[in-house]
């Protein structure tokens, strides 16, 4: 019997505080923060966002889900 769509599915959550800064073409950047995670397809129908630690701001920020 094949599987239709898993409940729960692996998402990559990207530090929304990097993304924002590395639009600037002048600026060197340093990095963009990124965590890999599960969630349930039930219960978390739409985006995930989590306050993940940021290596490259140095502080806690919302990182959030992006396509893979």
């Amino acid at each position: 019997m094949a599987k239709g769509k898993d409940v729960r599915v692996t998402v990559i959550l990207e530090c929304t505080g990097c993304a924002r800064n590395s639009v600037n073409v002048n600026r060197v950047s340093t990095g963009i923060s990124r965590y890999i995670t599960q969630k349930n397809r039930h219960n978390t129908p739409n985006r995930l966002e989590l306050r993940k630690f940021c290596p490259y701001c140095y502080k806690h920020t919302i990182h959030g889900e992006i396509k893979k």
